[in-house]
């Protein structure tokens, strides 16, 4: 385990009056469909914080071993695009300890105090990486959103893992920086 995510875990009575064990025996109870659904609630109902909320809901889902492995479904039948997700994932993890990686039903969110880049599994050979790059003006790289709407403001289209690359660790760096 990362850390500064059992600094967390260990943090986690101290900030937010109750123990992961605890949250996570709350949130079965109300057995929330979506992710978003449970990280409001806590927020709502608790006042827990953002980072904390969506932390404690994250693992809760790990824990009750009820939900399945959500990236592990995204790439099923797209295994192919698995070392560029990974390739993807360690970048962002290497950002900071501020980040926090959370897998939904068809993409994985990257968020910081905001959701800065969004990985989707677009097709059998192509993962779209939607950024948030506010006044970013679009290249033929850094497209228009696209299919993103407005969760984002560019994408980025990746069918190989040599696209990985400093241009666009760059992106997705800046993108890092702009999401406090």
């Amino acid at each position: 385990m990362e850390k500064a995510l059992q600094t967390m875990i260990d943090n986690m009575p101290a900030k937010t009056g109750k123990s992961l064990a605890e949250w996570t025996l709350i949130l079965k109870q109300k057995a929330f469909a979506k992710h978003s659904q449970g990280v409001k609630y806590l927020k709502t109902e608790h006042g827990v914080t953002h980072g904390f909320a969506n932390t404690i809901v994250t693992l809760a889902k790990e824990e009750s071993h009820t939900s399945e492995d959500l990236v592990a479904n995204q790439y099923s039948g797209k295994e192919v695009l698995l070392p560029i997700y990974n390739a993807l994932i360690k970048f962002v993890r290497s950002l900071g300890p501020d980040v926090t990686i959370t897998p939904k039903k068809g993409s994985v969110s990257i968020i910081r105090k905001k959701q800065f880049l969004l990985i989707k599994p677009a097709t059998k050979t192509r993962i779209d990486l939607g950024l948030k790059l506010k006044d970013k003006p679009v290249e033929e790289r850094l497209e228009n959103s696209g299919p993103f709407g407005s969760m984002c403001t560019h994408r980025v289209r990746i069918s190989e893992i040599g696209a990985v690359d400093d241009e666009l660790k760059g992106w997705i760096n800046e993108a890092y920086g702009k999401s406090v």
